[in-house]
């Protein structure tokens, strides 16, 4: 028998809520920060500056000291690049959960709640905006504490979701996620999500770190 049950967001579940959202995407800044230093544009860079020793250019402890304020520097900025995203959901839809997600037809909100009464893990559900997918549900807010993973809760998340959406009528549900977001992904296909489109960040700094963002789509099957 499973230890935990799925329900509805409460009021009370409030700020753990927020709290797994902001901490579930941070924890992905270092794998955000490995892929950025294998890119060409940043790593050759790098390689070249320790070569300058070498020419007598500079000394190595100066290389080395340039080396580490741009490799800290790019980790702050691979940081940024999910910090700044939940700043901006933490005063959007995050503000107030049950208005946005509770009160809206087509939108809901469901939490992993232990039998002890701790909320393990959360997601969300609205309606598509994307052209042409009218009849498609969107998947947000999908977390699950560290301490509680493994245990299938994501997948249970995930499959509420889609009950909801086949109840609905709809005929598919879409997400995006980001290419660091590993275990997502594996998630997302294990479970018969498909990706259908991959798209750079639109700032000058996600280009530069190649911060792209993943579609996935899982049609759901006619009843």
């Amino acid at each position: 028998m499973s230890d935990y049950s799925i329900r509805l967001y409460k009021d009370s579940d409030y700020q753990v809520a927020r709290d797994l959202f902001a901490e579930g995407l941070v924890e992905h800044t270092n794998i955000a920060f490995k892929h950025a230093l294998r890119q060409p544009q940043i790593c050759l860079p790098v390689m070249a500056v320790l070569t300058l020793p070498a020419l007598n250019l500079v000394s190595i402890t100066m290389a080395v000291l340039l080396v580490t304020v741009a490799v800290v520097a790019l980790w702050f900025c691979s940081r940024y690049m999910y910090t700044s995203y939940i700043n901006y959901c933490l005063s959007d839809d995050m503000l107030d959960i049950r208005k946005y997600y509770l009160q809206r037809d087509g939108y809901c909100f469901w939490v992993a709640e232990s039998t002890g009464g701790e909320v393990m893990g959360t997601v969300a559900a609205l309606p598509s905006t994307q052209p042409g997918g009218e009849k498609h549900l969107e998947l947000k807010r999908l977390s699950v504490a560290p301490e509680h993973r493994g245990k299938g809760i994501a997948k249970v998340l995930c499959r509420t979701l889609i009950d909801f959406g086949r109840k609905r009528g709809c005929e598919a549900v879409v997400l995006s996620t980001t290419v660091p977001q590993i275990n997502a992904t594996r998630l997302y296909e294990k479970l018969g999500f498909r990706q259908t489109q991959t798209f750079p960040h639109l700032g000058l700094l996600g280009k530069f770190l190649d911060f792209r963002f993943l579609v996935y789509q899982y049609d759901i099957p006619a009843a």
